[in-house]
């Protein structure tokens, strides 16, 4: 077999695979969705809420008023993202809308409680949609706008943009229908959901981004290179704004679980150091997740 028969077909196995996740992915969504959500009249976010809404008063499947409603979506969809992101985001739509319809008909309720129904059903579809974002492809919607808005707002987590959007339509479903108790239900859900999205797409260890300004830079460097935690050390050459005297600010991203060791090391050395941490996701390079898993 030839290196380009080969990268060929590795590109068939990647593309069906990838296709199967979305599948298990729009399975657990319409799950969470379907047993748990709907029958509490619990209203999802998106295009689905507002399918909801019309199916309310239609009585028409809400997976098919999905489908209809995305169209004009997916057509933006097409100018902005491309082929590929609009093909695997009409598959994932009309998957999940399919599995909604199908699983509608076992007349399955899995609890009557709301408010179980919104923790419980809010973290599977945030689960189902957060294996689906994480290929690359997405339910149409407002993850389409979401995808937009992300271009421009980088810096802000997918989920919470979603979660944003979400709340103008269960506001609307609010109003329309005077459903208040079940919008404060639908939001402690989209707040769920949201987090499942974040937890899916950017894991549980998050990582933390130090910044040490120390008198002793030169010795907490090498304890950090060289001690029990053994990570890079980037020195950045700062300056005091008040005394313009020349500092040396240690720069080093760390794992979670590595914080207290460190902050026991700051201290250690240099009691009065200035120790600033703050969050940092997608950490790519040596020591953490590999580039080439970026998708």
């Amino acid at each position: 077999m030839s290196k380009k028969e080969k990268i060929n077909q590795n590109a068939v196995l990647h593309g069906i695979i990838r296709y199967l996740i979305i599948v298990v992915g729009s399975i657990v969504y319409a799950v969470g969705f379907q047993f748990f959500m709907y029958p509490n009249s619990i209203v999802s976010g998106g295009v689905v809420g507002v399918a909801m809404i019309i199916n309310y008063f239609s009585h028409l499947p809400v997976g098919v008023l999905t489908i209809i409603l995305n169209l004009p979506l997916f057509i933006v969809a097409w100018r902005h993202f491309g082929l590929d992101f609009m093909v695997s985001s009409f598959v994932g739509m009309a998957l999940s809308s399919a599995f909604v319809d199908l699983l509608a008909m076992t007349n399955i309720v899995l609890t009557d409680d709301p408010m179980l129904a919104g923790i419980v059903g809010g973290a599977i579809k945030g689960a189902g949609l957060g294996i689906i974002y994480y290929v690359g492809a997405s339910t149409g919607g407002i993850d389409i706008i979401a995808k937009m808005l992300r271009k421009r707002f980088a810096h802000i987590n997918f989920g919470t943009i979603v979660l944003i959007l979400d709340f103008f339509i269960i506001g609307a479903y609010a109003l329309v229908l005077g459903r208040y108790e079940t919008s404060m239900y639908s939001i402690i859900a989209m707040i769920v959901t949201t987090k499942l999205i974040d937890l899916v797409l950017y894991g549980m260890d998050n990582s933390s981004i130090c910044y040490i300004i120390s008198e002793k830079s030169d010795v907490l460097t090498k304890d950090i290179i060289s001690g029990h935690l053994k990570r890079g050390v980037t020195i950045l050459n700062g300056e005091g704004a008040y005394s313009h005297h020349a500092k040396q600010v240690i720069m080093c991203v760390i794992k979670r679980t590595q914080f207290t060791e460190l902050k026991k090391l700051v201290k250690s050395v240099d009691e009065n150091a200035f120790f600033i941490v703050t969050d940092a996701k997608n950490v790519f390079g040596n020591g953490f997740d590999s580039i080439s898993e970026v998708r």
